[in-house]
């Protein structure tokens, strides 16, 4: 009995799993076996369903297929006995036109095919495509006409219309002086240099005699630094240059960039512009004398037009003032001397050309100014 003990004990082991462990833990299933999973054969499987999918949808593509050509051949058999009717009773139509008059062979023509408008088709052409680009139909087509001799009318075309063909140049050269406007140039009396100033303040020096094949200016410099410039003029000499920008400031350089003199510049708190020494605003313009050398003139927003010698910078020599015809002052745009230099003329803001004779002094009481007005009115004050 004793030695039944451990037998009994091994039993109940070889059993099953004790409850009160299953208790214990909170789940069952101790003892199991866990299940194991061949990963070759799966992949086989699915390897073969997949292979046998892929024909099922190839074979109803190609089904698909065949039923779309037996349609399309059945459409095409039912046109072509129709195509060939209408083509016997096309040819039965122009039989019939032939052998009869032109009434009857209308009303035939009319009743037997409404499709047909027009006279009938040559023998020729019965059962064929008719092609509107045959020569038996419209004819014989023109010649092209010569590539060369278009391309030449339309030249002459453009030079008839083309003002610019009418220069009578023989070369043509670009020169670039900057990425910004260009508002002024000068050329020297004997032609051979060029000056040019614009809004990048810079004036630049062109010399056509020693120019290479760039193009470019020998020298460049910014007299009048941050203004712009308005006016270059080379004096009837052609060894100075007279400078205007929009200060208030005149100047005047050599031939070669180098400065010669530089206007005074005006007391602004003085109400008389004649008694300043000089300008107090923006200059417009300038002007060279066409015969005294080394004098010019300026006109500026202060309202006055005055007269300089290079030789005394630090004073005008003479002062003109534009008046309306009330007596108010007027901005002048332009000036200018005349062919001999005793008379000076200004453009005002108004609309008015006043002119002076340069001989006179501001000095004298009323002084006798001729002013011509833009209607050609002239009146003496």
């Amino acid at each position: 009995m004793e030695r039944s003990g451990p037998s009994e004990a091994t039993g109940s082991d070889a059993s099953g799993p004790d409850p009160q462990l299953a208790v214990t833990m909170g789940f069952t299933g101790f003892g199991k076996k866990a299940r194991t999973f061949d990963l070759e054969a799966m992949f086989e499987q699915t390897r073969r369903t997949a292979v046998e999918r892929s024909r099922k949808t190839l074979e109803a593509r190609e089904k698909e297929e065949e039923m779309s050509r037996e349609k399309e051949l059945r459409q095409s058999e039912d046109i072509e006995p129709t195509s060939s009717r209408s083509n016997v009773v096309r040819d039965c139509s122009k039989s019939s036109s032939r052998d009869t008059s032109s009434s009857e062979s209308e009303e035939s023509s009319d009743s037997s095919d409404d499709e047909l408008i027009g006279p009938p088709l040559p023998p020729k052409m019965v059962g064929k495509p008719v092609n509107f680009m045959d020569e038996d139909i419209l004819g014989a087509l023109p010649p092209p006409l010569n590539e060369e001799e278009e391309a030449e009318e339309e030249e002459e075309e453009e030079e008839e219309e083309n003002p610019v063909h009418k220069i009578p140049d023989s070369h043509e050269i670009t020169l670039k002086h900057g990425t910004k406007t260009v508002s002024a140039l000068g050329l020297d009396p004997s032609g051979a240099r060029l000056v040019t100033g614009g809004y990048d303040y810079d004036v630049k020096f062109w010399d056509f005699a020693g120019m290479d094949a760039s193009f470019k200016a020998f020298r460049s410099l910014q007299p009048c630094e941050c203004h712009q410039i308005k006016s270059l003029q080379y004096s009837n000499t052609g060894d100075m240059i007279l400078v205007v920008s929009g200060s208030s400031q005149a100047k005047v350089i050599d031939r070669d960039g180098f400065e010669v003199m530089e206007c005074i510049k005006g007391d602004q708190y003085i109400v008389d512009m004649a008694n300043t020494k000089g300008h107090t605003a923006m200059l417009h313009t300038g002007s060279w004398h066409p015969k005294i050398k080394g004098e010019f003139m300026t006109c500026s927003n202060d309202a006055t037009v005055r007269t300089w010698e290079v030789e005394n910078p630090k004073k005008q020599k003479s002062v003109f003032k534009p008046r309306t015809m009330q007596g108010k002052k007027v901005i002048p745009t332009t000036c200018t001397y005349s062919r001999d230099g005793n008379l000076i003329a200004a453009a005002c803001q108004n609309g008015s050309i006043q002119i002076w004779d340069r001989n006179l002094t501001l000095r004298l009481s009323n002084g006798t100014v001729c002013m011509l007005w833009a209607h050609t009115e002239v009146c003496v004050m």
